[in-house]
């Protein structure tokens, strides 16, 4: 599940004006890179009953700035953002019971999780239920379920959903194929700043499945998902450089990638 924590971000509560205050200062402070200050912040409004507060203060102990990397303190603050409603909160809770991340692997609650995400409004959550449903981790295997969820995330404006619904349609799997379907899915996730989508797409050119075959422009969206460590499209870059298609032939290029 390729899944990584949600960003810092802003919202504002219309109680506790002065723990909000104090969100909205971790805010700009976090924004100019004063981190010590930000983390201040966010534990006073934390304490002081912001779920905002919490759930960004959980994100600064699972990465490990400013304070020393904690998964069970990140883990504590994200269900207390998730017991105050940010959905966020509860999609990287349910993310670090899914990897296990803090706590033992515990794919029910990761559904669970991701499932009031979803319903909360972050289509990300959708989009890791989707998996879930598509693998049959912990529920009954549903393609057609696992279609829905990746639907709502994509239009949601959660890239990772829109290559994963691209993916269904590229394999008729939980819908008729549809090789076209599947292209502008794949094109709108790269767009967007999904390096999978990338990928899928840097395929399609490959096979002229779906658009016409251009090998060069498959070479420009395999370097991109390479840039960004996606090793399927360091390969297929590789084989493209020693081939010589879409790019002049370069073996120690090839075999540097």
């Amino acid at each position: 599940m390729r899944k990584v924590l949600c960003s810092i971000f802003g919202w504002m509560l219309g109680v506790g004006l002065a723990y909000a205050s104090d969100l909205e200062e971790g805010l700009k402070a976090y924004e100019k890179r004063d981190t010590t200050q930000a983390l201040q912040l966010f534990e006073k409004a934390c304490n002081g009953g912001i779920a905002e507060g919490c759930f960004n203060l959980g994100v600064l102990y699972k990465k490990g700035e400013e304070v020393k990397q904690d998964l069970t303190q990140a883990l504590q603050l994200f269900e207390k953002a998730c017991n105050g409603n940010i959905a966020e909160g509860c999609y990287n809770l349910g993310f670090m019971y899914y990897k296990g991340e803090g706590i033992k692997q515990d794919f029910t609650q990761a559904v669970q999780l991701f499932e009031k995400a979803c319903n909360g409004g972050y289509a990300g959550g959708c989009s890791n239920l989707g998996v879930m449903y598509a693998k049959g981790e912990e529920v009954k295997q549903d393609l057609t379920k696992a279609f829905q969820l990746y639907e709502k995330a994509c239009n949601g404006g959660y890239t990772v959903g829109c290559s994963n619904l691209g993916t269904l349609y590229a394999k008729g799997k939980g819908a008729k194929q549809d090789l076209a379907k599947a292209f502008q899915l794949y094109e709108k996730a790269c767009n967007g700043g999904d390096a999978g989508g990338c990928y899928n797409l840097g395929f399609m050119y490959v096979k002229g499945e779906g658009v016409k075959q251009d090998s060069f422009k498959a070479v420009q969206l395999f370097e991109k998902a390479c840039n960004v460590g996606i090793a399927g499209g360091c390969f297929n870059l590789g084989i493209l450089y020693y081939k010589g298609e879409g790019a002049k032939q370069d073996n120690a290029k090839a075999l540097g990638l």
